[in-house]
Formats: structure tokens, C-alpha cells, sequence
């Protein structure tokens, strides 16, 4: 960790913006264009994330989107900890600004996702027992239900307790992404209130 506060100030600040960057680089538009798929912005739910490219390309591109995004959290996370020997507290906050830059990216026209993995990929490496939880929950909540969206409100609404319990440290970015990420499904919320969320059952059966 650097002791000189402004060296430690000037890095950290690098740090952010580089993990802003990085989150920026929209995972599903770049693997629509490269497998000649429609872009995921303008079709289907018009969500640049997995599920969306599941639905419009099936499971090899929906699986290559979740691993682009979970790297940029992990990515961000790992050369903070490791190459910068940040603090905790500043571990979560790259996590997060990652995580911004995903919903947010500059070089798509701040038209993002919603964050999941991202989030995942940030919550793994700051604490990896904190992720499993996190994911072990979305998978239970989804295999029960087949709708994606409902496994996401479901782990991160837990993250902040269970990150409470095992990773005190890094409770406030923890709390911070899963409150953004909660509103961000917003429209998700509405649809499960009413019953009109789309499920992966009722595709395959339709």
C-alpha cells in the first residue's frame, strides 16, 4: 500500500477512471457484431446484457457476454488489490466504478446493462466466498423460477447482509452496487408485482 498520500490520492483516481473504461466496454454489443446477431439494444428486451443476447443468439453468445462482463469487475478489482495494493474500502469503489461504466459506457452512448455480472465479477474477487453466496442464490432462485431477473433481485438484495457478515470492510460499495442494481430493475420489479415478467419457461413453451 503507498504511504505517500498523494501518490496513494493520484492512483487511486487512475484507478477509478481506468475501471470506468474498462466497465464502458459493452460486452454484448461487440459479441452481436462480431457473430452478426442484431444488436442487442434494439432487440428483444433492448438490454445489452446475457439474458438479452440469450434470448436473440442463444446460448454460445450469452455465454461469451457473461464472461466479457464479469471480467471487467474482476479485471478492475484484481489490479487495484494487486498491482496498486489499494486499501479495501477503495477495492469496493473500483469494483463499483466498473460497474458504472457497464450501465453507463461512454464509448456506446451510455446505453448499458443492468449490471449483473459486473457485479458478480466485482463481489468474487473482493471477497469470493461473498460471490458464491450472491450467485448461489441467483441459480437457486432462477432454476426454481426460469426467470432471470427475479435471481438478480434476489442475490442482491442479500449481498449487502451477507457481505454485513463475512466482509465487513466492504460494505458501503457492496451496498451502493446493489442498490443501483436494484433500481436499474425497476421495470423488472413492476413485471414480477403484475405477473407479465418474461420467464425462459414460457419462451420455450411459446
Amino acid at each position: 500500500m503507498l504511504s505517500n498520500p498523494v501518490a496513494l490520492t493520484l492512483m487511486t483516481a487512475a484507478a477509478l477512471i481506468f475501471a470506468y473504461l474498462l466497465g464502458s466496454v459493452s460486452t454484448a454489443v461487440i459479441v452481436c457484431q462480431l457473430l452478426g446477431l442484431p444488436d442487442p439494444r434494439s432487440e428483444g428486451s433492448r438490454n445489452p446484457g446475457t439474458t438479452n443476447v440469450l434470448r436473440i443468439g442463444g446460448k454460445g453468445p450469452a455465454a461469451l457476454t457473461l464472461l466479457g462482463d464479469m471480467l471487467k469487475g474482476v479485471v478492475a478489482v484484481l489490479i487495484a488489490r494487486y498491482g496498486l495494493h489499494l486499501p479495501p474500502v477503495w477495492l469496493a469503489g473500483i469494483g463499483f466504478a466498473a460497474f458504472l461504466g457497464h450501465l453507463f459506457p461512454v464509448f456506446f452512448g451510455f446505453e448499458g446493462g443492468k449490471g449483473v455480472a459486473t457485479a458478480l465479477g466485482v463481489l468474487v474477487v473482493l471477497h469470493w466466498p461473498l460471490g458464491l453466496a450472491v450467485i448461489a442464490l441467483w441459480v437457486i432462485a432462477f432454476g426454481a423460477t426460469r426467470i432471470s431477473s427475479l435471481g438478480a433481485i434476489i442475490g442482491f438484495v442479500a449481498a449487502p447482509v451477507i457481505c454485513w457478515y463475512m466482509a465487513p470492510d466492504f460494505l458501503v460499495g457492496v451496498t451502493l452496487m446493489s442498490v443501483v442494481l436494484l433500481v436499474r430493475h425497476h421495470g423488472n420489479i413492476r413485471a414480477l408485482l403484475t405477473g407479465k415478467e418474461r420467464s425462459f419457461r414460457k419462451n420455450a413453451a411459446s
